[in-house]
């Protein structure tokens, strides 16, 4: 589920607070280190970038190994569910159904539905069909058509950390045009996973999604973006899929946020639905795709947490 319908925080927020702390106290991370053995070059290099005007993240971004391996046990487990819905999603099945099939499995394997009462949404999981964008409501009825596309967005809550990732399914005989979209769709995002590498920037990442998208006809939705999770559902930064390369935050090792972006086959403008204040639709009416996924910044790329 994008961050926040896509508000952007404030840049001052998300400007790295370094921490008045002495070489020989313990280190902001939890480590029980002293601070000039385990987090004192790292914080260097980043107040480096900070000083050359880049955005970079604050201590309360970059998670310890602890927080690490809980999160990855929570996107263990969102992949987990995805995996049935990929095995029982069918023609002639409502979202709803699709619906009790993410709570049930979720709860299952230990874990709760992350989106059932967030900010008042009424459901275990989005389903968004065909010209929906996201926030799709699953409803008894909405009947999964011959010809459909439809994404499938399921977040997790396991041992208090979150996960979050999202599909595409294509049911029955679905246009080429269509497919095209999907397999685009999935590529972007995959343009976008290559990108993600320590002491690059965020719209190296965007860069690459934006490009791909455009060299195949398409647009990328603007006001909608990713976001940093784990110890929350959403969490800076904000992630953008269009920004330009060289801006936007540096990442850096122990971030942790969501690659998903969503792709238009026209024009890249959306509108609420009013009647529930969630689902988001084209304003062209034509079909949108999206693939999510979860990475972590690692010290010498990343590492999918969730898919």
């Amino acid at each position: 589920m994008p961050a926040g319908r896509g508000r952007r925080q404030n840049e001052k927020e998300r400007t790295m607070k370094m921490e008045k702390l002495g070489r020989n106290d313990h280190c902001w991370c939890g480590s029980g280190k002293k601070y000039k053995q385990c987090h004192e070059a790292f914080d260097e290099k980043i107040h480096h970038f900070e000083l050359e005007g880049h955005m970079v993240p604050t201590h309360e971004m970059i998670k310890n190994p602890q927080q690490i391996a809980g999160i990855r046990e929570s996107g263990r487990i969102n992949t987990l569910v995805l995996d049935y819905v990929a095995e029982h999603i069918r023609e002639g099945m409502t979202t709803a159904e699709i619906d009790r099939l993410v709570d049930t499995k979720t709860r299952e394997l230990g874990g709760i539905p992350a989106p059932l009462g967030y900010e008042g949404f009424p459901k275990s999981v989005c389903t968004s069909i065909n010209n929906q964008v996201c926030h799709g409501i699953p409803s008894e009825t909405d009947v999964l058509k011959d010809g459909d596309i439809i994404n499938v967005d399921v977040s997790t809550i396991y041992n208090g950390y979150y996960g979050d990732s999202s599909r595409m399914f294509c049911i029955g005989n679905v246009k080429e045009e269509n497919l095209r979209l999907v397999r685009v769709a999935k590529e972007c995002m995959e343009k976008g996973i290559e990108q993600v590498k320590p002491w690059r920037f965020l719209g190296d990442m965007a860069d690459a999604v934006n490009r791909h998208a455009k060299e195949n006809g398409y647009s990328v939705v603007i006001d909608i973006g990713g976001h940093g999770v784990g110890l929350e559902f959403h969490e800076d930064p904000f992630v953008s899929y269009v920004a330009p390369a060289g801006t936007e935050m540096l990442m850096v090792p122990g971030m942790i946020f969501t690659i998903e972006p969503m792709i238009n086959m026209g024009t890249a403008d959306i509108y609420v639905d009013d009647s529930n204040g969630w689902t988001i639709y084209t304003e062209d009416g034509k079909p949108s795709a999206q693939w999510e996924t979860m990475v972590l910044v690692t010290e010498d790329g990343c590492e999918i947490l969730a898919h």
